[in-house]
């Protein structure tokens, strides 16, 4: 079974249900993947495009964006990449004030073994073991 990429819109369809027909489908693609049934496959860019879109746009407030992301990175049948990253860095950016891109980044250090960062942004304080220096 071939592996087919799932963009942005389709996980935004299945959680706003704004297009109730498209939502439709979108939950049946899914139910699929969760059966074995289809193979599918997104990435990191995706997600971190999913998250800033229900914030911005949706207005959907943050608890709520982890949570629904967690279920989605999380969901059998659906192959992301850097997965681990991106649950440690919505756990991140849950417990702290800072958004998804700073958590995801300090994350990635971390699993790559780094420990500090170029940067003008403060959030980076916030994160325990990431060291901040600006240049």
């Amino acid at each position: 079974m071939s592996r087919k990429f799932v963009d942005t819109n389709i996980f935004l369809r299945y959680l706003t249900k704004d297009d109730p027909a498209k939502y439709e489908r979108c939950r049946e693609l899914f139910k699929k993947a969760v059966e074995g049934k289809v193979s599918l496959e997104t990435s990191g860019m995706v997600v971190a495009e999913l998250v800033w879109t229900l914030l911005s746009y949706y207005k959907v407030p943050k608890a709520d964006v982890i949570e629904k992301i967690s279920v989605i990175v999380a969901t059998e049948g659906i192959y992301i990449p850097d997965r681990d990253i991106i649950t440690d860095a919505l756990v991140l950016c849950g417990r702290h004030n800072i958004d998804y891109i700073d958590a995801y980044n300090a994350v990635s250090m971390r699993y790559h073994r780094m420990n500090a960062i170029y940067s003008y942004d403060e959030d980076f304080d916030k994160v325990e073991g990431v060291r901040r220096e600006e240049p």
